[in-house]
């Protein structure tokens, strides 16, 4: 005795179509959950006072593109990564070298370059040389004799008597700095994962509804 058994063909269909509703409920939940996940680590960088060009290093992408999948993925991340993840972890930074790290003070100015200037280019631009100085009590100094600006920066004196002349520190110097750890990205990130299973659900009735 032979006994076939077929798939009634409304149930085929019945199959299919939710199947597709699955597809599409699934990869707008998890675009939503990527799209959400980038403003958020964008508003943390922006809270946080690092500035809206860091903040805009924050990107997102979803795969596979153009059409939906129950497989649907998205990845969010920073074209930055070395700056944020150091906000992030709140690292312990040590010279490479062995040596001192040496911060800029306010007679210091600024880099030409951007960010923070260093010895050697401050000693190239100002024509004047950088004395150590050791303290027992407290970070150590690079320290210029010259006169201050107007907007406070040690500058060649031209002065033949002195006058106006003072020892400015340029430099602290230290041996380490704990980086503060301003960003919480694994929260954020938990957040959009723990959502995840609410939005496709969301999205699936929606798709039904809609109907």
């Amino acid at each position: 005795m032979k006994l076939k058994l077929d798939i009634a063909p409304d149930l085929v269909a019945m199959m299919t179509a939710e199947i597709r509703a699955g597809e599409k409920a699934v990869t707008r939940a998890v675009n939503e959950a990527g799209t959400g996940l980038k403003s958020a680590w964008r508003a943390q960088i922006t809270g946080a006072g690092l500035g809206q060009r860091l903040a805009n290093t924050i990107r997102s992408a979803q795969f596979p593109k153009g059409r939906p999948s129950l497989g649907a993925a998205a990845l969010v991340w920073s074209k930055a990564p070395v700056i944020v993840g150091a906000h992030d972890t709140g690292p312990l930074i040590r010279s490479k070298d062995g040596f001192w790290l040496a911060i800029p003070l306010p007679a210091a100015g600024k880099s030409l370059r951007g960010g923070r200037i260093t010895p050697g280019e401050w000693e190239r631009r100002r024509g004047l040389r950088l004395r150590f100085v050791y303290r027992r009590t407290g970070p150590s100094l690079l320290v210029a004799e010259g006169r201050l600006n107007t907007k406070g920066q040690a500058v060649v004196s031209r002065s033949k008597t002195g006058r106006g002349k003072v020892t400015a520190p340029i430099f602290l110097l230290v041996p380490q700095v704990k980086l503060p750890k301003r960003l919480d990205l694994a929260r954020d990130a938990d957040r959009a994962l723990d959502g995840l299973p609410g939005l496709i659900v969301a999205n699936w009735v929606e798709g039904r509804i809609g109907k």
